[in-house]
């Protein structure tokens, strides 16, 4: 995209648009930036051990693997024995938004260093149970090489869960970085924080402030910016979807703010206008502590809001108890909405009028406005007071899983599917998975916390309940075991006309449970494990009195084999291992516009899935 720098008079009125749309794309690409990887020229002087690869896969067996398919698009950095060095961007940032995936070879380490001086640790900790600030996704330590041994090391932050995958895998994280702020002259006047980091799904870090750089930081002297770090000289690892949001731009300000109180919380049809104020004056922040009035009132605002930076612009507002609308420059940018609302606006620079209406008509309801706003380079904030939350949540139902531990409840899946007969297993390994009843197959896995019933429990609840760790999908549900006439024939989508009759299941000593159930005339026994360390889940599935032309379903998507029995599914999200299919062969199949991976069943299938 090329940006205009010629003034709007040298244009035809045509011509002026198309570079006021420009303008705008070009400001939107400032403010976030999905970096390019088709060579190297985002980042300052790369050393050799960096390349672009169009592919990438790690061996899960050996370590410090990474093998490359030429291209690009991929972000590889492969250090070899000397002379690699670290990644620097060419752009500096202050407040930023990091979002990325990365693959991580066998037993290796790197990081990520925000302003090049504070580290989060990017380390091949599949397995590992209780994470400390030195593992993936921990926030590491200060150094002062004057402390005595052994305690050099101070102020690392642990992720709050081992949300990590397994070598090999693509990992996502998303973290928000709000760089230290510093007085006219120059001296720190607030830490810088890491507002967040999620990892494969899952908060493991939340308002974290850091008194100082990590230890390997390229400047112990702190500013106001700083490059984005990529750790070179450590282990192989590979990024990809590298997307950076810069917020730089002046936040907007409400100003010349007037109030009206009225003793009607009626906002509909503004019939307020026929009514005398009860109070009204001027006031220095929106608040709805004005007044003496505590329900079936109504506060209205007016004012102006100065914009800075063109674009398009989110307004969130929250009246518990009650109602609320904001209108800019006459037109509504938050319609009338119950509790909360949302809603989008294009502004331009200037002061723009605007008018704000609350009402309370829910006595019990706790007094409160809440207003925030984002927009181009602009990170979400509060133009409001603080005495309310725009998010506001539930105190969550948590239900841990300290020894075995199964629980009845419906679940649901991507594309909106609900799963009404689950089984959730959860074990103190911190591996969990859902069984559908139904189907006789696993839907999703996930480690780190077992569930999160505040949907089942809370309020009247609607009976579903959902993981609260880091969630692997298994595709869409289908019955495990299918009678084909030969192994091109289709899939049945649900186990009509099979005698499918699910029979429960059965407790061991550990009280891990055996699913049980019928299919063709067929018994089927199906029993799960969680494999050391929690690495995944082993598989034995055994039948009894099998009929001919029997398959079993093992996965769908997209689906690479890499041999000895070894898969890896939907672009290396998780592996399915084949650990003894009585001889019988694995088939990989297009099905459907995309790959389906099943193997003929007899007597048993032992498998593992791998996450």
């Amino acid at each position: 995209m090329h940006c205009f720098n010629q003034s709007p008079k040298l244009f035809g009125r045509k011509k002026f648009w198309i570079a006021c749309v420009c303008l705008l794309g070009c400001q939107q690409l400032r403010a976030q930036n999905t970096v390019s990887l088709n060579d190297l020229s985002f980042f300052d002087n790369p050393s050799p051990n960096w390349k672009v690869a169009a592919g990438v896969q790690a061996d899960i067996a050996q370590n410090e693997v990474l093998t490359l398919k030429d291209g690009s698009g991929i972000l590889v950095n492969l250090p070899g024995k000397k002379d690699a060095k670290d990644l620097f961007t060419k752009t500096t940032y202050g407040d930023a938004d990091l979002e990325l995936d990365y693959m991580m070879a066998r037993g290796s380490n790197s990081g990520i260093y925000l302003q090049g001086r504070y580290e989060i640790q990017l380390l091949d900790s599949w397995g590992t149970v209780n994470p400390k600030s030195g593992d993936n996704g921990g926030i590491y330590e200060r150094w002062d090489d004057s402390k005595p041994e052994g305690q050099q090391g101070y102020d690392g932050h642990a992720p709050r869960q081992n949300a990590s995958r397994a070598p090999g895998l693509w990992q996502h994280m998303k973290i928000s970085f709000q760089a230290p702020r510093f007085d006219g002259n120059g001296q720190k006047i607030s830490n810088a924080k890491v507002l967040y980091i999620w990892l494969n799904g899952v908060l493991i870090q939340d308002n974290v402030e850091l008194a100082g750089p990590t230890r390997g930081a390229f400047d112990t002297k702190e500013a106001a910016t700083g490059p984005l770090r990529l750790q070179g000289d450590h282990g192989p690892v590979a990024f990809r979807n590298i997307r950076i949001t810069s917020f730089d731009k002046p936040h907007p300000a409400l100003l010349n703010l007037k109030y009206g109180v009225y003793k009607d919380g009626i906002i509909e049809g503004d019939s307020y206008k026929k009514l005398k104020p009860e109070s009204e004056g001027t006031s220095p922040v929106l608040s709805s502590n004005q007044g003496k009035l505590t329900n079936d009132f109504l506060i209205r605002y007016t004012g102006s809001i100065q914009i800075k930076e063109a674009g398009e612009y989110v307004f969130k507002l929250n009246v518990p108890g009650g109602k609320g609308k904001l209108r800019i420059d006459g037109a509504d940018a938050v319609m009338l909405a119950e509790n909360r609302g949302e809603g989008k606006t294009q502004l331009q620079p200037g002061d723009h009028p605007f008018e704000l209406l609350y009402s309370k008509t829910v006595e019990w309801a706790r007094l409160a406005l809440g207003l925030t706003v984002s927009g181009p380079g602009i990170r979400e904030y509060l133009l409001s007071d603080a005495n309310v939350s725009n998010n506001d949540p539930v105190d969550p139902i948590l239900i841990n899983a300290t020894s075995n531990t199964v629980l009845r409840s419906f679940s649901d899946l991507p594309g909106g599917i609900r799963v009404t007969h689950g089984v959730n297993v959860g074990s103190p390994e911190l591996l969990h998975y859902t069984y559908d009843l139904d189907k006789g197959m696993i839907v999703e896995i996930w480690r780190g916390g077992f569930l999160d019933a505040t949907p089942m429990w809370h309020d009247r609840g609607d009976g579903s309940s959902r993981p609260a760790g880091s969630v692997q999908y298994l595709g869409k549900p289908v019955p495990a075991i299918e009678k084909l006439s030969d192994a091109n024939a289709a899939w049945a989508l649900d186990t009509a006309g099979t005698g499918y009759r699910p029979k429960g299941y059965v407790l061991n000593a550990d009280d891990v449970p055996t699913f049980k159930y019928n299919i063709y005339g067929t018994s089927v026994n199906d029993a799960s494990s969680v494999m050391d360390k929690g690495q995944g889940i082993h598989r034995e599935v055994t039948l009894a009195n099998a009929v001919d032309g029997l398959f079993y379903h093992l996965a769908s998507g997209n689906i690479e084999t890499l041999g000895n029995g070894l898969y890896v599914i939907d672009d290396k999200s998780y592996y399915i291992r084949i650990d003894d299919a009585a001889g019988a062969k694995p088939i990989v199949r297009d099905a459907g516009g995309k790959q389906e991976l099943i193997i003929p069943i007899q007597k048993k299938l032992t498998y593992s899935i791998i996450f």
